[in-house]
């Protein structure tokens, strides 16, 4: 049914719209497939194509710079407009609106009772709608009878903005107002911008009531000892979060509060490229369900099967789906305070030990650091390995000054004296191109010791250049393999190559010097 009478409640939003309100999978389903040209594919699975946006459009991005924000938001990595900018954005929005169908939904961002966000999200596309329905949290039929929102985001992909009225880049914006507490997004069918706008509205938020968000994954045992996995991509997080023998919370983003561990999300955004049923069986299975959207994914016309290699529409094809789709996940979305931290990287140069303990002041450092390397080849021009730093893991979704949340980090390290690890992913025996991946099956031996406690029993020696404590023996793994300097065959080249890296490292960290205390900085690796 078309409900026109139910207000926004948003500064600028009061007139009648044409708004479906909290449909079904299966009415969004008939829609985008009558509607927008989405197919359905063998096994029940929606295809859909999102245009030329099939990835963030991350300088296209704007926050409102005004009172609420001025001394909150990290200006030198936060692009602005004005109050002013924005309201004439809101208003053109507010005329877009008009005469389209839309789509409403009541949603929460996380799972925590206490810390959850109302945020209502109000789509142009139905397969948007049913994107919304997987990714957040849905309240339940006795909530919703006293449902407020308190955020409310607005994505039209069909809406063009004026660079010059409006203060933006192109005719694609997605625009934050934390005052007015509404994120407007148009120019752009990538539906992970509106996912990824609630948890850039829960980043800025949650760090004052002392909960730290995170772009993480996270497992648990079976005696609610909760996990986290910090990582970039292409270090293994979503592959190594996904232990048959402990329970996922979720693959992305979660926070961690008095209560413990808890999902952001209701579902998985998973990448589809090159996707195989024996790499990853859970994820391939979700492709042949009815309910998932995927989202650029090449399929056969006739058949109706997919080709996963086939990158003609995108590297970065998608899939999204109930987490409830995942054997083994966890259904309330949260867990108990956390017993392990892991940090992973993939050292494309061959330095960094294959796992590590860190301190909490190392993790601090390590995490606002959050470095991982490009292998050459991936850029054009990229001949060598190239060192990657991405603040928090995830610098992208951080509205505040990194330092806010590695204080936090810091400081619920300690208060539930939890282990932080270091583990590399990468390279050893050298860098890219003279050594090889680190063996897959050592890094989960590695890890599944940490997790149980059983690493903590033997020696541990001190790296002599990123001071951090290393295993010298662990059951099942080469010993070799934990010294990266004994697999080198040039000593001497790996001393070079470990010092260059070292400098790298202090190079990125100066941007943070100013906002960090003298212990931090002296968890740093040291020069020679």
């Amino acid at each position: 049914m078309i409900i026109t009478t139910r207000k926004l409640g948003v500064k600028g939003f009061d007139a009648d719209y044409n708004i479906n309100w909290n449909w079904s999978p299966a009415r969004f389903y008939e829609a985008a497939v009558r509607n927008e040209g989405a197919e359905i594919a063998k096994g029940g699975a929606l295809v859909v194509k999102t245009g030329k946006h099939t990835g963030r459009s991350a300088t296209d991005k704007f926050v409102v710079r005004d009172e609420v924000t001025e001394d909150k938001v990290w200006w030198d990595a936060t692009d602005h407009i004005s109050p002013e900018q924005f309201d004439a954005l809101r208003e053109d929005f507010e005329d877009h609106m008009q005469g389209l169908t839309l789509y409403g939904q009541d949603t929460f961002g996380g799972a925590d009772l206490e810390h959850r966000l109302p945020v209502q999200i109000i789509t142009e596309y139905a397969w948007h709608g049913l994107f919304v329905h997987h990714l957040l949290r849905q309240p339940t039929a006795e909530e919703l009878k006293t449902y407020q929102a308190e955020y409310t985001i607005i994505n039209l992909p069909s809406f063009r903005a004026n660079p010059a009225k409006h203060g933006v880049r192109s005719e694609t914006v997605i625009a934050v107002n934390m005052k007015d507490k509404v994120v407007l997004i148009g120019g752009t069918s990538y539906a992970g911008e509106t996912k990824k706008s609630v948890f850039s509205i829960m980043n800025y938020l949650l760090p004052e009531k002392r909960v730290m968000p995170m772009h993480c994954s996270v497992n648990v045992d079976d005696n609610d000892n909760g996990a986290i996995f910090f990582g970039l991509s292409g270090t293994g997080k979503t592959t190594l979060s996904a232990n048959p023998d402990r329970t996922l919370v979720g693959d992305d983003e979660h926070g961690w509060s008095e209560n413990g561990l808890f999902n952001f999300e209701g579902g998985c955004y998973a990448k589809m490229i090159n996707l195989s049923a024996e790499a990853e069986p859970e994820i391939y299975a979700t492709s042949k369900m009815w309910g998932t959207v995927l989202e650029n994914v090449v399929m056969n016309p006739e058949t109706r099967e997919f080709d996963f290699a086939d990158d003609t529409l995108a590297v970065n094809s998608r899939g999204a789906y109930d987490l409830t789709a995942i054997p083994n996940a966890s259904p309330t979305g949260r867990c108990g305070q956390p017993k392990n931290l892991v940090m992973l990287t993939a050292d494309a140069f061959g330095v960094l030990p294959p796992i590590s303990k860190l301190t909490p002041l190392q993790a601090m450092y390590h995490f606002l650091s959050g470095y991982t390397a490009k292998v050459a080849g991936t850029e054009k021009g990229v001949v060598e390995p190239t060192a990657t730093f991405s603040a928090c893991f995830g610098a992208p979704f951080m509205p505040r000054h990194p330092a806010i949340y590695g204080e936090l980090l810091r400081d619920l390290v300690a208060e539930h004296d939890v282990q932080c690890w270091l583990v590399n992913t990468g390279w050893t025996a050298g860098p890219y191109g003279v050594g090889h991946r680190m063996p897959i099956k050592a890094t989960r031996t590695m890890l599944n010791a940490a997790l149980d406690g059983s690493i903590n029993k033997g020696e541990f020696r001190k790296d002599e250049n990123f001071g951090v404590m290393v295993p010298t023996a662990i059951a099942g793994v080469d010993s070799n393999l934990l010294n990266p300097r004994s697999t080198w065959a040039d000593k001497e080249a790996y001393d070079a190559q470990a010092q260059k890296l070292v400098a790298m490292f202090i190079d990125n960290f100066a941007k943070f010097e100013s906002r960090v205390t003298a212990d931090v900085k002296a968890a740093a690796p040291k020069a020679a």
